[in-house]
């Protein structure tokens, strides 16, 4: 039986008084914090750099995950650390080999069905030599490719949605790649996107054992019992 961990993507929070939600989180019994790092480039949106990483971690002894939504993320790996990180999300497409880097019809979103292993593995193998959590990240066009790398990661986020945006619809495309991936990888899987309560138990069902969650947990009236519920979800898997 394989325990389940929230993680709250502060994408949803209120940034006029991020201090306060970030204290609900702590009392909700959140295990982590997501902080969505954004370009403008890797996806259409701008979001927050090193110092917000920096900042939340001088109010909360949770760990914070950095998702690097970002172009060359090997250039931040050191800014992001620190700032006081505690894990990275490297995007397998920022990886992909020149030419094997395809847009999805919406015209921003990347795919790809394989990776430069060397340079991942280079950018892994930094994050974890300063005692961090590395994990890799696949788009919802971006099939399992990252076997070669999988015994050096801790983890891997799959994303359920489209990256860019908060409040997006669940796709169940992402159920069948979790599936996939935990009958070969032992360690955590790490799902973004949609997640709610119809969602999050065909999730765990398909072998997720982190659930990220946005609009669902930070619009919740009852955050303590979303999250009660959430973590319920380990007992089905």
């Amino acid at each position: 039986m394989r325990s389940i961990q929230v993680s709250a993507s502060i994408l949803c929070a209120d940034f006029m008084n991020l201090a306060d939600d970030i204290r609900m989180c702590e009392e909700s019994g959140v295990d982590m914090l997501h902080v969505d790092v954004m370009d403008g480039h890797f996806v259409p949106n701008i979001t927050v750099g090193p110092l917000l990483v920096e900042a939340v971690k001088s109010i909360t002894s949770l760990p914070v995950d950095a998702h690097l939504m970002i172009e060359n993320p090997g250039m931040y790996i050191d800014a992001f650390l620190k700032a006081g990180a505690d894990s990275l999300s490297l995007h397998a497409e920022c990886y992909a080999p020149l030419g094997s880097l395809l847009r999805e019809i919406d015209g921003h979103t990347f795919k790809t069905d394989t990776i430069n292993v060397k340079e991942a593995l280079k950018d892994i193998q930094r994050i974890k030599d300063k005692g961090k959590k590395a994990f890799m990240v696949l788009n919802p066009g971006t099939p399992i490719c990252i076997q070669p790398v999988l015994e050096k990661l801790d983890g891997v986020l799959i994303m359920s949605v489209n990256p860019g945006f908060a409040k997006q619809k669940f796709m169940p495309v992402a159920l069948s790649k979790i599936h996939q991936l935990r009958s070969i990888f032992a360690g955590d899987i790490a799902v973004d996107g949609g997640i709610n309560h119809l969602t999050a138990p065909e999730a765990v069902k398909a072998g997720a054992n982190i659930l990220a969650t946005a609009s669902y947990f930070f619009g919740s009236e009852k955050p303590k019992e979303t999250i009660r519920y959430l973590k319920s979800l380990g007992g089905s898997s």
